[in-house]
């Protein structure tokens, strides 16, 4: 199972999924479980990524993410990858309760998705 982690650092995750750049990508099926860094190019941001050629995160069965927004949600269940949205910031973590199958903690308040639901409201999304 491929598992991706937006992450601003490579080590704690980070909020909005849809503008994340930086990712942690871990294989389950890798020895060691090291991740590997995925640095995205503007284009390759989901927000801007037209689906057009391969991506960097192609085959990710899970994104793990501190916020979302709908128009990301319906974009990655339409590839059939399944979002977790958590309170966890430690990203080694996130991806070890994942992989256990453990519940994450809940994500708090993020005042972001207030306007990503509202573009969304006139995206192509």
């Amino acid at each position: 199972m491929k598992i991706a982690i937006a992450t601003n650092d490579y080590a704690r995750v980070s909020g909005h999924a849809g503008q994340a750049r930086h990712w942690l990508l871990y294989d389950s099926e890798s020895d060691p479980l090291e991740p590997q860094r995925i640095q995205l190019d503007k284009r390759q941001v989901f927000h801007y990524w037209e689906d057009e050629g391969p991506h960097p995160l192609d085959g990710v069965e899970v994104i793990v993410a501190g916020s979302a927004g709908d128009g990301f949600r319906r974009r990655m269940d339409a590839r059939g990858v399944q979002v977790l949205l958590t309170g966890e910031r430690d990203a080694a973590r996130a991806f070890s309760a994942v992989l256990a199958g453990e519940l994450l903690p809940e994500p708090g308040f993020d005042p972001s998705l207030i306007l990503c639901r509202l573009l969304d409201r006139f995206s192509r999304h």
